[in-house]
C-alpha cells in the first residue's frame, strides 16, 4: 500500500484517459431532476467511474487489485484532535474499533451508540465514517462506538456480522467502564452497515444476560436478496451511487467471495417457487405503497429456477444475512426503531417492506424519507467538499431521534 502514491503519479496519464472514457460513458447512467444537486452527483459518479476504471488498469497489470485500489481511494485522511471529543482505538474481543467520548462533563450515564459502516461489505473503514461519527457524537451527546468489521471477499458471511455481533456485547458487557447508560444503547449503521444493525438487533432481541437495546436506526439498509426487481430497483437501476448490478454484486461477494451467477441472481433464478411463496407476504410489491410506483413499474415474467444456482446461494435466507426474512416471533421482540429511506435507491424499497413489517408487529417505527435522496448520501458528509444539504437534513434527523431517547 505504500507505493500507492507513487504508482498514481505514474498513471496519471492512464487516469486522463480512464476519466475521459467515463465522461463518454456517462449518459448511460442516470441522474434524475428531481435528485439533490444533481450537477454535484454527475460530478461524483464520474470521480467513482474514474477510480474504478484506473483500478482495473491496475488490476491487469498486476499492480494492485482492484478493491485493494478502491478502498484506497475512499479511505480519507486521517483527522486531527477534536476539542469537543476523546477519541481512542480500541480492540473488543480483538476487533478494532474506534470510541468517541465527549469532553463535556455529564449529570449522568450518556447514551450509547453501535456503528457499523456501509461499504458494500467490502469497502469503508474507521476513517471513512470518521466525520459521520464525529458528529454523532457531538451533536447527540452519546458515546459512540465505529466497529471495524472484517471485510468481503477476503472474509466471507458471516465474518462480517459475527465482528458486529462480539463487538456489541463486550460493549454491553462494559457500558459502566464507558459511562454509558445501559438502558439507552442504540445500533445504528448505513447500507451493508444497516444490514448488520438490523441483524445484530435481532439476535440481541432474544438474549436475557445483556442489556436490552433502546433503538436500532438503520439509514437505507439492504434487508434482502431475494428479489432485485422490486420498484425501486426498477426505477432506480441506473441511479448512482449504487446501480442494481452492484448491489447484487456486493451481496453474492459478501456471501461467497465471487460474483458468480450474478444474471440469475438478477433475474430471480435463484429462489425456489416454494420458497417465492412462502417468503411473498414480506418480499412483494404489494406490500409497497401505491405512491411509490407512479415512477413506473413493469411486471416481469416469471424465470425458471436453477436448482444449481440455488445450491450456492441457500443461504440468502438466512436471517442474520437478509434480516428482512426473520419470523414474526423475532420482529416483535425489536427496540424502537428509525429508518431513513432515499426515493432514488435500489434499496429503498428494503426499508419500506422492514418497516410495514416492524409496524405489523407492533414496534413503533420513526421513518424519515428523503424525496430528493440517493444511495450514500449520508456518507458523504462533509467529505472532500461533498456534501449534500439532503444528507446533512438526514443526519440531523438521526441525532433528532436520539436525542428523543
Amino acid at each position: 500500500m505504500a507505493l500507492l502514491p507513487a504508482l498514481l503519479l505514474l498513471l496519471l496519464p492512464l487516469a486522463a484517459l480512464a476519466a475521459a472514457a467515463v465522461l463518454l460513458g456517462l449518459p448511460s447512467y442516470n441522474i434524475p431532476p428531481g435528485v439533490n444537486q444533481p450537477a454535484k452527483l454527475r460530478l461524483v459518479l464520474t470521480l467513482l467511474l474514474g477510480t474504478a476504471a484506473l483500478g482495473r488498469i491496475l488490476e491487469k497489470t498486476g499492480l494492485c487489485s482492484q478493491i485493494t485500489f478502491g478502498r484506497y481511494v475512499r479511505q480519507g485522511r486521517k483527522l486531527g484532535l477534536d476539542p469537543k471529543l476523546f477519541i481512542q482505538d480500541l480492540q473488543f474481543n480483538e476487533i478494532p474499533v474506534r470510541v468517541y467520548q465527549p469532553k463535556a462533563t455529564s449529570d449522568g450515564p450518556r447514551r450509547g451508540i453501535l456503528f457499523f459502516h456501509g461499504g458494500g461489505w467490502v469497502f469503508g473503514s474507521l476513517d471513512t465514517y470518521e466525520k459521520v461519527c464525529r458528529y454523532l457524537s457531538r451533536e447527540s451527546d452519546s458515546v459512540v462506538v465505529s466497529v471495524q468489521y472484517r471485510l468481503a471477499p477476503e472474509h466471507k458471511y458471516p465474518a462480517a456480522y459475527e465482528d458486529c455481533l462480539s463487538a456489541s456485547q463486550h460493549f454491553l458487557q462494559h457500558l459502566q467502564h464507558y459511562g454509558v447508560d445501559p438502558a439507552r444503547v442504540t445500533v445504528c449503521g448505513d447500507s451493508a452497515g444497516g444490514n448488520l444493525a438490523a441483524a445484530v438487533s435481532q439476535t440481541l432481541a432474544g438474549r436475557s444476560d445483556l442489556p436490552r437495546l433502546r433503538a436500532q436506526i438503520l439509514i437505507y439498509p439492504g434487508l434482502q436478496a431475494l428479489d432485485f426487481n422490486l420498484p425501486s430497483y426498477q426505477q432506480n437501476r441506473g441511479v448512482p451511487l449504487l446501480f442494481r448490478e452492484r448491489a447484487a454484486f456486493f451481496a453474492l461477494l459478501y456471501l461467497n467471495g465471487d460474483a458468480l451467477h450474478m444474471q440469475e441472481v438478477l433475474e430471480g433464478s435463484h429462489i425456489p417457487p416454494d420458497m417465492r411463496l412462502k417468503y411473498r407476504k414480506w418480499v412483494s410489491p404489494d406490500n409497497i405503497p401505491e405512491q411509490f410506483k407512479v415512477r413506473g413499474v413493469k411486471p416481469l415474467r416469471p424465470t425458471d429456477f436453477i436448482a444449481e444456482v440455488y445450491e450456492t446461494v441457500k443461504r440468502f435466507c438466512e436471517p442474520n444475512l437478509c434480516p428482512l426474512l426473520a419470523e414474526d416471533s423475532v420482529v416483535h421482540q425489536l427496540p424502537e426503531s428509525f429508518i431513513l429511506t432515499c426515493e432514488y435507491d435500489v434499496l429503498r424499497d428494503d426499508g419500506l417492506l422492514y418497516k410495514k413489517r416492524l409496524e405489523d408487529n407492533g414496534v413503533r417505527v420513526t421513518w424519515y424519507h428523503l424525496e430528493d435522496g440517493f444511495h450514500g448520501i449520508i456518507s458523504l458528509y462533509d467529505y472532500c467538499g461533498f456534501s449534500f444539504p439532503s444528507g446533512k437534513r438526514g443526519l440531523d434527523r438521526v441525532v433528532d431521534f436520539l436525542k428523543s431517547l
